[in-house]
């Protein structure tokens, strides 16, 4: 009798469960202010997965290893005020969009978004151009994480290392939704692990923690010790090649720090979104090591400042751990591009301004589709097999950056 009434009481609970799930799934996606949300991904990124994705998806990569170029282009004050000024703006605008989804939690929000308050021409414009600028970007990632590789060996063949990228990529985004969440919450924890490790080697160095007991504090600042310094000449000499170098650090900071557009990306897939959405320098600017890493394309995190400071200071183990932390927030970037550019090209599908076919999800909830395309643009990658990579990177970099500005 025991035992009947216990089935009973599982089954019971099984079918409340199986209602709150149902509820969660269409809670969202009926009467938002005349948006159309009859889409079939499912809700199952929890708040972990959004706090993650929110944090680790708005630093790039180009934070530890390319803000070596800025540096030697605007210098060490140049840098800082850029980043500020361009931090500033992305904490604004993320108070804003934070609003919308909350208030709005539908997929590939902020194009859609752009399409409803704005005017349809520039929900077209702006999605296309944001799903072309994150498709480009994969490949960019897969790139990148090949050079970072090269740091240990260069044995590994480039068409292994692509495939395999490209699969984990294919394996993560194909599934379910709850996987991409879970591969991003812990990589977005490696990149979170680097920045904090980077702070704390910077101060602990500065003071004298270091095996050569150099206090060097701000003596990279100080023009009397560092010609030029705080402020270096980028092109032009004078006032105006100081400006342009700040120009370059500031473009160098709209590159490197996103906006909230990736986390956004995720209202549609968010459980409780209306609760979820809203919480989400060592060495000059003249240093003849980094110049000439940055001339010599130096693979992996070579060219990184920190890693050419822990080699003056004579650090052997961290520039690995670095470098092993940056091949994570590579492979990260590029699996959050893929998640991005399909989840934008499912939101032009959504609004009849890209085939319908594209709506189409599999029983996890996952727009295969959009997916598939995204995937095959990045087959670009494979530009390396028959050219240098560092030039591929170039081509990359130049097109993405076109496209921001």
């Amino acid at each position: 009798m025991n035992r009947r009434a216990s089935k009973i009481a599982s089954i019971e609970d099984a079918s409340v469960k199986k209602t709150s799930e149902e509820v969660i799934e269409s809670e969202y996606r009926v009467n938002l202010d005349g948006l159309p949300t009859s889409d079939q991904t499912h809700r199952r990124l929890k708040n972990r997965h959004i706090q993650l994705i929110g944090i680790g998806g708005t630093v790039g990569t180009a934070l530890f290893v390319q803000i070596g170029s800025s540096l030697t282009k605007g210098g060490p004050a140049s840098l800082f005020i850029a980043f500020t000024i361009w931090c500033s703006f992305i904490l604004a605008i993320s108070h804003c969009l934070a609003e919308m989804v909350t208030w709005i939690p539908i997929s590939s929000p902020f194009v859609r978004f752009a399409d409803r308050f704005v005017d349809p021409a520039l929900g077209f414009a702006a999605g296309y151009n944001f799903f072309a600028l994150q498709a480009a970007l994969v490949p960019f990632e897969v790139t990148a994480f090949n050079l970072v590789l090269q740091f240990w060996t260069d044995k590994i063949p480039l068409v292994a290392v692509i495939f395999f990228v490209l699969l984990c990529f294919a394996a993560l985004n194909l599934f379910a939704v709850r996987w991409y969440g879970e591969s991003e919450f812990w990589l977005a924890i490696g990149k979170v692990a680097l920045a904090l490790c980077m702070m704390a080697f910077t101060f602990v160095t500065m003071v004298g923690g270091n095996p050569l007991h150099d206090k060097y504090g701000f003596r990279n600042w100080d023009p009397s010790k560092v010609p030029g310094a705080p402020f270096a000449e980028y092109i032009k000499t004078g006032s105006l090649g100081r400006f342009l170098g700040f120009l370059a650090c500031l473009i160098s900071a709209s590159f490197t720090i996103a906006g909230p557009d990736y986390v956004a990306m995720a209202a549609g897939e968010s459980e409780y979104p209306r609760r979820n959405m809203p919480t989400a320098f060592t060495i000059p600017y003249n240093d003849p090591d980094l110049l000439n890493a940055l001339s010599n394309a130096r693979p992996g995190a070579g060219s990184s400042p920190y890693v050419i400071a822990m080699e003056h200071l004579h650090i052997r183990v961290l520039p690995h751990i670095v470098n092993a932390l940056i091949l994570t927030a590579v492979f990260s970037a590029g699996n959050s591009y893929v998640y991005c550019a399909s989840r934008t090209l499912l939101g032009l599908a959504l609004e009849g301004k890209a085939p319908k076919f594209l709506t189409r999800c599999n029983s996890n909830g996952v727009p295969i589709y959009c997916v598939g395309v995204t995937l095959a643009i990045s087959l670009l990658s494979f530009l390396q097999v028959s050219n240098n990579a560092a030039v591929v990177l170039q081509w990359y970099a130049r097109s993405i950056i076109e496209r921001r500005c």
